[in-house]
């Protein structure tokens, strides 16, 4: 059971449809693993659905309608698993329809001995969203962020100096923060990263990669 979670803001805006697409299929991966959340997302819709019941309908022109009626024929957006369809402990289903496959079958770029990074596309121009492949024991270099970081574990675990981490958690980092992921000793780590701006080495031995480490969105 996933004991770290998104903050109720988050969870509001993933409700309400108005969270970027990247980091709504990172919020939409996390309720695969975690019940608490998926309640929380469905009594905050049962709250946005009373409050449009209160509102009084107004008249709109033909441009209006028309764009709403377009809007209504592009594809779904993406959302959570209805509670019947989640199978918790299993690849989530909207990661399965990025991969397109199995862990095994992506392309993963070697950044370090430990460190192995996969991009998927979801078509998000302003976010980076990739899994990263931690072996047992291995260490992400210490870094900090340009900008905000989602952080969702897949497979395994990791701890740094504020905890430890397990499949389900999801994080959130602030440019501010400075954090040195350790995988588990006992198993490799999968976790999905959803990045707004690169991250920044700090330690002297990995400075000199961060002009390479250029956000990959789309």
């Amino acid at each position: 059971m996933a004991k770290f979670h998104p903050e109720i803001d988050l969870l509001t805006e993933y409700s309400a449809g108005t969270l970027p697409l990247a980091q709504a299929a990172c919020v939409s991966a996390h309720l695969n693993y975690c019940a608490q959340c998926h309640r929380s997302i469905e009594q905050l819709e049962d709250v946005g659905a009373a409050l449009f019941d209160g509102l009084q309908a107004e008249a709109v022109g033909e441009a209006q309608l028309d764009a709403v009626l377009a809007r209504l024929d592009d594809a779904p957006p993406l959302r959570y698993a209805k509670p019947e369809h989640r199978e918790v402990g299993r690849t989530p289903g909207i990661l399965q329809r990025l991969m397109s496959g199995q862990y095994t079958d992506l392309a993963w770029k070697k950044v370090t001995k430990s460190l192995s990074i996969s991009y998927l596309k979801t078509g998000d121009p302003d976010f980076e969203f990739a899994l990263y492949h931690i072996k047992a024991g291995g260490r992400i270099p210490e870094h900090t962020h340009h900008g905000s970081e989602m952080t969702l574990i897949l497979e395994g675990g990791f701890s740094d100096a504020d905890g430890s981490y397990h499949q389900g958690d999801f994080l959130f980092r602030q440019p501010s923060d400075v954090h040195a992921p350790t995988a588990l000793q006992s198993e490799d780590c999968i976790c999905l990263a959803v990045l707004d701006a690169p991250l920044k080495f700090t330690g002297w031995k990995y400075r000199w990669m961060n002009p390479f480490l250029r956000l990959r969105a789309g």
